[in-house]
Protein backbone atom coordinates (compact mmCIF):
# COMPACT_ATOMS: atom_id res chain seq x y z
CA UNK A 1 0.00 0.00 0.00
CA UNK A 2 1.44 3.54 -0.98
CA UNK A 3 2.19 5.81 1.88
CA UNK A 4 -0.03 9.10 2.59
CA UNK A 5 2.21 12.35 2.46
CA UNK A 6 1.75 14.59 5.89
CA UNK A 7 -0.16 17.19 4.02
CA UNK A 8 -3.22 14.65 2.83
CA UNK A 9 -5.41 14.25 4.80
CA UNK A 10 -7.65 11.65 2.72
CA UNK A 11 -6.47 8.58 0.59
CA UNK A 12 -7.73 6.24 -1.32
CA UNK A 13 -4.58 4.15 -1.37
CA UNK A 14 -4.99 1.21 -4.43
CA UNK A 15 -8.80 0.82 -3.55
CA UNK A 16 -10.35 -2.28 -6.17
CA UNK A 17 -14.03 -2.54 -6.34
CA UNK A 18 -15.76 -5.15 -8.00
CA UNK A 19 -19.82 -6.73 -8.02
CA UNK A 20 -19.21 -10.33 -8.84
CA UNK A 21 -17.68 -10.16 -12.52
CA UNK A 22 -18.06 -6.40 -12.97
CA UNK A 23 -14.74 -4.34 -11.91
CA UNK A 24 -16.31 -1.18 -10.84
CA UNK A 25 -13.07 0.51 -9.43
CA UNK A 26 -9.81 -0.68 -10.17
CA UNK A 27 -5.88 0.76 -9.00
CA UNK A 28 -7.37 3.90 -7.29
CA UNK A 29 -4.91 6.01 -5.48
CA UNK A 30 -6.80 9.84 -4.60
CA UNK A 31 -4.77 12.18 -2.19
CA UNK A 32 -6.83 14.84 -1.15
CA UNK A 33 -4.95 17.86 0.24
CA UNK A 34 -6.05 19.55 3.46
CA UNK A 35 -8.31 22.56 3.24
CA UNK A 36 -8.55 22.08 -0.17
CA UNK A 37 -11.23 21.65 -2.86
CA UNK A 38 -10.97 18.63 -4.63
CA UNK A 39 -13.42 17.64 -7.41
CA UNK A 40 -14.18 14.21 -8.94
CA UNK A 41 -15.73 14.58 -12.66
CA UNK A 42 -15.89 11.70 -15.10
CA UNK A 43 -19.02 10.57 -17.42
CA UNK A 44 -21.73 8.57 -16.34
CA UNK A 45 -21.17 4.83 -14.98
CA UNK A 46 -17.28 5.77 -13.98
CA UNK A 47 -17.36 4.74 -10.93
CA UNK A 48 -17.77 8.38 -9.09
CA UNK A 49 -20.51 7.58 -6.53
CA UNK A 50 -18.81 4.05 -5.62
CA UNK A 51 -16.00 5.77 -5.05
CA UNK A 52 -17.59 8.20 -2.33
CA UNK A 53 -19.59 4.82 -0.98
CA UNK A 54 -16.09 3.18 -0.61
CA UNK A 55 -14.89 6.47 1.42
CA UNK A 56 -17.61 7.19 3.71
CA UNK A 57 -18.12 2.95 4.86
CA UNK A 58 -21.16 2.16 3.11
CA UNK A 59 -19.74 -0.16 -0.02
CA UNK A 60 -16.29 -2.26 1.44
CA UNK A 61 -13.68 -2.18 -0.98
CA UNK A 62 -12.66 -5.63 -2.57
CA UNK A 63 -9.31 -4.59 -1.82
CA UNK A 64 -7.19 -1.05 -0.74
CA UNK A 65 -7.53 0.97 2.02
CA UNK A 66 -9.08 4.92 2.90
CA UNK A 67 -7.30 6.66 5.31
CA UNK A 68 -8.47 9.64 6.87
CA UNK A 69 -5.87 11.86 8.80
CA UNK A 70 -4.18 8.95 9.64
CA UNK A 71 -6.77 6.71 10.40
CA UNK A 72 -7.85 3.60 8.19
CA UNK A 73 -11.95 3.80 7.55
CA UNK A 74 -12.20 0.50 6.04
CA UNK A 75 -13.70 -1.68 8.09
CA UNK A 76 -15.62 0.99 10.06
CA UNK A 77 -19.22 1.72 10.21
CA UNK A 78 -20.80 4.76 8.58
CA UNK A 79 -21.55 6.61 12.03
CA UNK A 80 -18.29 5.81 13.26
CA UNK A 81 -16.94 7.60 9.49
CA UNK A 82 -19.20 10.51 10.16
CA UNK A 83 -18.01 11.19 14.32
CA UNK A 84 -14.66 11.49 13.10
CA UNK A 85 -15.30 14.05 10.99
CA UNK A 86 -16.63 13.30 7.60
CA UNK A 87 -20.00 14.42 6.18
CA UNK A 88 -21.65 13.54 2.81
CA UNK A 89 -24.38 15.63 0.67
CA UNK A 90 -26.00 13.11 -1.23
CA UNK A 91 -27.81 13.00 -4.68
CA UNK A 92 -30.89 12.30 -3.03
CA UNK A 93 -31.28 14.57 -0.45
CA UNK A 94 -31.67 12.62 2.75
CA UNK A 95 -33.70 14.94 5.19
CA UNK A 96 -36.65 14.50 7.84
CA UNK A 97 -39.56 15.76 5.94
CA UNK A 98 -41.99 16.04 8.41
CA UNK A 99 -39.91 17.81 10.60
CA UNK A 100 -39.54 21.76 10.12
CA UNK A 101 -36.66 23.64 8.11
CA UNK A 102 -35.03 24.84 11.30
CA UNK A 103 -35.54 21.42 13.41
CA UNK A 104 -33.57 19.30 10.40
CA UNK A 105 -30.68 21.89 10.95
CA UNK A 106 -30.47 21.42 14.37
CA UNK A 107 -30.62 17.78 14.60
CA UNK A 108 -27.08 16.90 13.66
CA UNK A 109 -26.05 19.42 16.19
CA UNK A 110 -27.54 17.57 19.34
CA UNK A 111 -25.89 14.58 17.59
CA UNK A 112 -22.19 16.64 17.77
CA UNK A 113 -23.10 17.20 20.72
CA UNK A 114 -24.75 14.28 22.57
CA UNK A 115 -23.07 11.83 21.03
CA UNK A 116 -26.21 10.21 19.61
CA UNK A 117 -29.76 11.15 18.46
CA UNK A 118 -32.09 11.11 22.00
CA UNK A 119 -35.55 10.38 21.97
CA UNK A 120 -36.26 13.78 23.67
CA UNK A 121 -34.50 15.76 21.11
CA UNK A 122 -36.50 17.86 19.81
CA UNK A 123 -38.72 18.72 23.31
CA UNK A 124 -36.06 21.17 24.49
CA UNK A 125 -35.58 22.85 21.32
CA UNK A 126 -36.64 26.48 22.34
CA UNK A 127 -34.25 26.05 25.26
CA UNK A 128 -30.92 25.29 22.91
CA UNK A 129 -30.35 29.12 21.94
CA UNK A 130 -26.88 28.13 21.01
CA UNK A 131 -28.01 25.78 18.68
CA UNK A 132 -30.79 27.45 17.02
CA UNK A 133 -28.57 30.69 16.44
CA UNK A 134 -26.31 28.51 14.78
CA UNK A 135 -28.86 26.49 13.08
CA UNK A 136 -30.60 30.06 11.84
CA UNK A 137 -27.27 31.65 10.45
CA UNK A 138 -26.88 28.75 8.64
CA UNK A 139 -29.96 28.73 7.02
CA UNK A 140 -29.38 32.51 6.10
CA UNK A 141 -26.35 31.90 4.69
CA UNK A 142 -28.03 29.51 2.25
CA UNK A 143 -30.76 31.04 1.79
CA UNK A 144 -33.44 29.42 3.67
CA UNK A 145 -33.95 31.33 6.74
CA UNK A 146 -37.43 32.78 5.91
CA UNK A 147 -38.71 29.26 5.20
CA UNK A 148 -36.98 27.99 8.42
CA UNK A 149 -40.68 26.87 10.13
CA UNK A 150 -41.83 25.17 6.88
CA UNK A 151 -41.83 21.21 6.70
CA UNK A 152 -38.85 20.58 5.14
CA UNK A 153 -40.83 18.14 3.07
CA UNK A 154 -42.29 21.28 1.06
CA UNK A 155 -39.11 22.23 -0.66
CA UNK A 156 -38.22 22.05 -4.03
CA UNK A 157 -35.68 19.39 -4.25
CA UNK A 158 -32.93 22.06 -4.93
CA UNK A 159 -33.77 23.29 -1.83
CA UNK A 160 -33.74 20.05 -0.42
CA UNK A 161 -30.31 19.95 -1.51
CA UNK A 162 -29.13 23.27 -0.34
CA UNK A 163 -30.97 21.82 3.18
CA UNK A 164 -28.84 18.64 3.55
CA UNK A 165 -26.01 20.92 2.67
CA UNK A 166 -26.97 23.00 6.59
CA UNK A 167 -27.48 19.68 7.80
CA UNK A 168 -23.80 18.50 7.19
CA UNK A 169 -22.27 22.37 7.99
CA UNK A 170 -23.52 22.61 11.43
CA UNK A 171 -21.38 19.27 12.12
CA UNK A 172 -18.53 21.29 11.52
CA UNK A 173 -16.92 18.89 9.54
CA UNK A 174 -13.62 18.30 8.76
CA UNK A 175 -14.01 16.84 5.04
CA UNK A 176 -17.16 17.37 3.61
CA UNK A 177 -18.14 14.87 0.23
CA UNK A 178 -20.35 16.38 -2.02
CA UNK A 179 -22.48 14.43 -4.37
CA UNK A 180 -23.40 16.87 -7.23
CA UNK A 181 -24.07 19.18 -4.58
CA UNK A 182 -26.28 21.35 -7.40
CA UNK A 183 -28.00 18.79 -9.43
CA UNK A 184 -31.94 19.84 -9.71
CA UNK A 185 -31.41 23.64 -8.86
CA UNK A 186 -31.80 26.57 -11.03
CA UNK A 187 -28.66 28.86 -12.23
CA UNK A 188 -29.73 31.49 -9.55
CA UNK A 189 -29.20 28.74 -6.91
CA UNK A 190 -26.49 27.10 -8.32
CA UNK A 191 -24.62 30.52 -8.11
CA UNK A 192 -25.66 31.12 -4.16
CA UNK A 193 -24.56 27.25 -3.39
CA UNK A 194 -21.18 28.41 -5.21
CA UNK A 195 -20.70 31.16 -3.40
CA UNK A 196 -21.54 29.61 -0.01
CA UNK A 197 -19.04 27.25 -0.54
CA UNK A 198 -16.21 29.38 -1.43
CA UNK A 199 -17.56 31.14 1.67
CA UNK A 200 -16.56 27.99 3.75
CA UNK A 201 -13.36 27.43 2.48
CA UNK A 202 -11.71 29.92 4.15
CA UNK A 203 -12.70 27.79 7.47
CA UNK A 204 -10.06 25.35 6.43
CA UNK A 205 -12.31 22.63 5.59
CA UNK A 206 -11.79 20.25 3.11
CA UNK A 207 -14.17 19.05 0.13
CA UNK A 208 -14.51 16.69 -2.46
CA UNK A 209 -17.24 17.77 -4.75
CA UNK A 210 -18.78 15.21 -7.72
CA UNK A 211 -20.61 17.62 -10.08
CA UNK A 212 -21.12 17.64 -13.77
CA UNK A 213 -21.70 21.16 -14.38
CA UNK A 214 -18.27 21.94 -15.60
CA UNK A 215 -19.32 25.83 -13.96
CA UNK A 216 -19.68 24.39 -10.44
CA UNK A 217 -16.20 22.54 -11.13
CA UNK A 218 -14.03 25.14 -12.39
CA UNK A 219 -15.33 27.68 -9.78
CA UNK A 220 -14.37 25.64 -6.80
CA UNK A 221 -11.97 23.46 -7.93
CA UNK A 222 -8.17 23.38 -6.47
CA UNK A 223 -7.31 19.80 -7.81
CA UNK A 224 -9.32 17.64 -10.39
CA UNK A 225 -9.73 14.23 -10.70
CA UNK A 226 -11.08 12.43 -13.88
CA UNK A 227 -12.68 8.62 -13.66
CA UNK A 228 -13.23 6.72 -16.77
CA UNK A 229 -14.10 3.11 -16.59
CA UNK A 230 -13.46 2.67 -12.89
CA UNK A 231 -9.78 4.02 -13.26
CA UNK A 232 -8.49 7.90 -12.35
CA UNK A 233 -6.88 8.69 -16.22
CA UNK A 234 -5.91 12.39 -15.17
CA UNK A 235 -5.40 14.20 -12.07
CA UNK A 236 -3.93 18.07 -11.88
CA UNK A 237 -4.84 21.72 -12.06
CA UNK A 238 -8.07 22.66 -13.34
CA UNK A 239 -5.95 24.61 -16.39
CA UNK A 240 -3.91 21.40 -16.87
CA UNK A 241 -6.92 19.16 -16.76
CA UNK A 242 -8.96 21.44 -19.45
CA UNK A 243 -5.83 20.95 -21.99
CA UNK A 244 -5.55 17.42 -20.62
CA UNK A 245 -6.20 15.03 -24.18
CA UNK A 246 -7.31 12.81 -22.50
CA UNK A 247 -9.67 14.21 -20.32
CA UNK A 248 -11.33 15.51 -23.61
CA UNK A 249 -11.25 12.59 -25.52
CA UNK A 250 -13.03 10.50 -22.29
CA UNK A 251 -15.62 12.71 -20.93
CA UNK A 252 -15.49 16.17 -22.42
CA UNK A 253 -16.13 15.25 -26.00
CA UNK A 254 -13.16 16.96 -27.47
CA UNK A 255 -13.29 20.19 -25.61
CA UNK A 256 -14.17 22.13 -21.98
CA UNK A 257 -16.15 24.80 -22.37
Amino acid sequence: MSITPPNIILHAADVHKNFGGLRALSDIDLQVEEGKTHAIIGPNGAGKSTLLNVIIGRIPPSSGAVIFDGTVLTGKAPYEINQLGISRVFQTPEIFPDLPVLHNVMAPAFARRDGAFRVNMLRSVGSEHEIREEAEAILDDIGLHGRREHHAGSLSRGDKRRLELAMCLIQRPRLLLLDEPTAGMSRHDTNTTIELLRKIKSSGMTKVIIEHDMHVVFSLADRISVLAQGRIIASGLPQEIKEDPRVQEAYLGGGVE
